[in-house]
């Protein structure tokens, strides 16, 4: 029988629903359907925690709209851009040859690299 993550906030034993992830370059939170497994740079919340979660002034919080269930396989973009944000923060991983083809292409399956503006 699989284990039920519970919420990454301290003292909470709610399970978890939601997973948070930071894309510190663009101040931003994501706040996604729960992740199929857990990676050491999101945050597992309860329904609780996912939708009362607030930012520092100047971030920007995207947010899953509907409820929090049980994770499915989806093509909903919000879990698209959740997906590519936790896979950008992984240290752990080596480009697969395809992904050095699209890293001097600045393009990424549906995502697309924008330069930035000094």
């Amino acid at each position: 029988m699989p284990s039920v993550r519970k919420c990454s906030r301290t003292g909470c034993l709610e399970p978890a629903v939601a997973t948070l992830t930071y894309a510190y370059s663009d101040s931003t939170a994501v706040v996604g359907p729960l992740a199929t497994a857990s990676e050491p740079h999101s945050y597992d919340l309860c329904e609780e925690h996912a939708l009362r979660l607030t930012v520092p002034k100047g971030w920007e919080v995207v947010r899953h709209e509907g409820d929090f269930s049980a994770p499915e396989p989806s093509g909903d973009e919000l879990t698209a851009l959740a997906e590519a944000v936790r896979e950008a923060g992984r240290s752990d991983r080596a480009p697969r040859p395809a992904e050095q083809a699209e890293a001097t292409s600045g393009r990424r399956g549906h995502l697309r690299v924008l330069p930035g503006r000094g």
